[in-house]
């Protein structure tokens, strides 16, 4: 199973995106989890998960992410704004999917 978190402010903007890449993975029949968080519970969650995508409006905590996220081998890396804009689930998912199959 993969396992995505999302990260934005609150962890509301990127929820509808988060449904959007659960219902192009289920119809590719893959098995993920992918769920949303505010950037304040990043700490508690960063270890349960493979990759971290960044919503754009907290994207230039990229670096301060990235050194907390390095002692679990996760890549932190920032949604293309193109895609965010137009919830493109499938295109974020393909995404989070390469950076995981990058890492291993």
């Amino acid at each position: 199973m993969k396992k995505i978190m999302l990260c934005c402010s609150a962890g509301m903007s990127t929820s509808l995106l988060v449904k959007k890449m659960l219902d192009a993975a289920q119809q590719r029949g893959l098995e993920v989890e992918i769920k949303a968080f505010g950037v304040a519970e990043f700490d508690q969650q960063i270890g349960n998960y493979q990759v971290v995508l960044l919503g754009p409006q907290v994207k230039y905590l990229q670096q301060d992410l990235q050194r907390k996220a390095d002692a679990f081998g996760v890549r932190v890396e920032p949604i293309n704004m193109m895609d965010y804009g137009m919830q493109k689930g499938d295109a974020v998912l393909d995404f989070a999917l390469s950076l995981i199959d990058a890492a291993h």
